[in-house]
C-alpha cells in the first residue's frame, strides 16, 4: 500500500552563525530533528534557499542571522517567494522586525506601552528627559550600529535612516514566545548586564496581557513570535523588540514538558500554513 506523502519543509539556517551568547546551531539541530516526526526536512543556508525552495511545500525561516549580512539575497529570496506563491513560515506579511525597526514609531504614535522611539529632528522633544539616548540604525538587528549618546549629541545627530530612544534603566528585561497568537512560554534575564543569561518566568495575567496586544496587533497567522520588554523601575513593562523574522527561542532553557508543547505547536500551525495554501 502507498502510503501519502510526507509535507517537504526547507528549514534555513546558518548553522555557523557565531551569535552572542547563543549557539543557534544547536536549537535548529534539535528543533529539524524533532519536526522530522512528521515532516520531510532539509536544512540550508539562507544564501541557498531562493535555489532550492522551489522543491518544497513550506519554507521555514529559524536561525539564519542578522539578514543586514546577506540583505540582496534576502530581498531577492522574498520577491521570489511572494511572487511564486511560496509558503514562507513566518508568513512575510509581519510588520514588525521582518520590517525594520519602523514599528516602533508606529506603536509610539499609537500609545502603546513601548519605549517612546523618534525618526525626526523635530520630534526630539516628544523624549523624556534621561541621561542618554540610544541611536539605532531603522535597519538593524543584533545591536548591529546601535549606540549610546548624551543629550547634548542629539543636536548633531543626521537623521537619515536611524531611530532615536531614551536610555531605559530596566530592572530586567523578559521575553515571551508565542507560536501564532498562543503564548507558549516566558523567559528572562535577572541581570540586565547578562542578557542572554535567561530562568524561566512566570508571566502575571497583565504581562500576558502585555505581550498578546503586541501579537495580536501584528500580521501573521502562522508562525514564532518573540515579545521582548524591559520592566522600569516603576514596574511598568515596556517593549523592547517585537522579533518577527527569525526569532531565537533558547528552547535548551526550558522543560522538557514545554519544549514538547512548542514543538507540537509549531508543527500544528506548519499543518495550519500547508492547508491554507493547498
Amino acid at each position: 500500500m502507498d502510503h501519502p506523502r510526507r509535507p517537504r519543509i526547507l528549514y534555513v539556517t546558518d548553522l555557523a552563525y557565531p551569535a552572542r551568547g547563543r549557539r543557534y546551531c544547536d536549537e535548529d539541530i534539535t528543533l529539524s530533528a524533532r519536526l522530522r516526526v512528521e515532516f520531510d526536512v532539509a536544512l540550508c543556508h539562507p544564501l541557498d534557499a531562493a535555489a532550492l525552495m522551489d522543491g518544497f511545500d513550506a519554507v521555514v525561516v529559524r536561525n539564519s542571522g542578522p539578514v543586514l549580512h546577506y540583505q540582496a539575497a534576502y530581498d531577492a529570496f522574498r520577491e521570489q517567494a511572494l511572487a511564486r506563491g511560496v509558503r514562507v513560515y513566518n508568513a512575510m506579511s509581519g510588520k514588525a522586525d521582518m520590517a525594520g525597526k519602523g514599528y516602533l514609531l508606529d506603536l509610539t504614535t499609537a500609545g502603546y506601552p513601548v519605549i517612546p522611539t523618534v525618526a525626526r529632528a523635530a520630534d526630539l522633544p516628544l523624549l523624556p528627559e534621561a541621561d542618554e539616548y540610544v541611536v539605532k540604525p531603522l535597519l538593524g538587528a543584533d545591536s548591529i550600529g546601535l549606540e549610546f549618546v548624551g543629550r547634548e549629541a542629539l543636536s548633531g545627530l543626521e537623521f537619515d535612516g536611524i531611530l532615536v530612544q531614551p536610555r531605559i534603566r530596566f530592572r530586567y528585561e523578559v521575553s515571551f514566545y508565542f507560536v501564532d497568537r498562543t503564548l507558549q512560554y516566558a523567559l528572562y534575564a535577572p541581570r540586565p548586564e547578562e542578557r542572554w543569561v535567561l530562568e524561566p518566568y512566570e508571566p502575571t495575567d497583565a504581562d500576558r496581557e502585555f505581550a498578546q496586544k503586541f501579537v495580536d496587533w501584528n500580521t501573521i497567522d502562522h508562525g514564532i513570535q518573540r515579545v521582548d520588554a524591559c520592566r522600569t523601575p516603576e514596574g511598568e513593562l515596556l517593549l523592547v523588540e517585537l522579533e518577527d523574522l527569525n526569532p531565537y527561542l533558547s528552547l535548551d532553557l526550558v522543560d522538557a514538558g514545554t519544549r514538547d508543547a512548542f514543538v507540537a505547536a509549531m508543527a500544528d500551525s506548519l499543518r495550519g500554513l500547508l492547508a491554507d495554501g493547498a
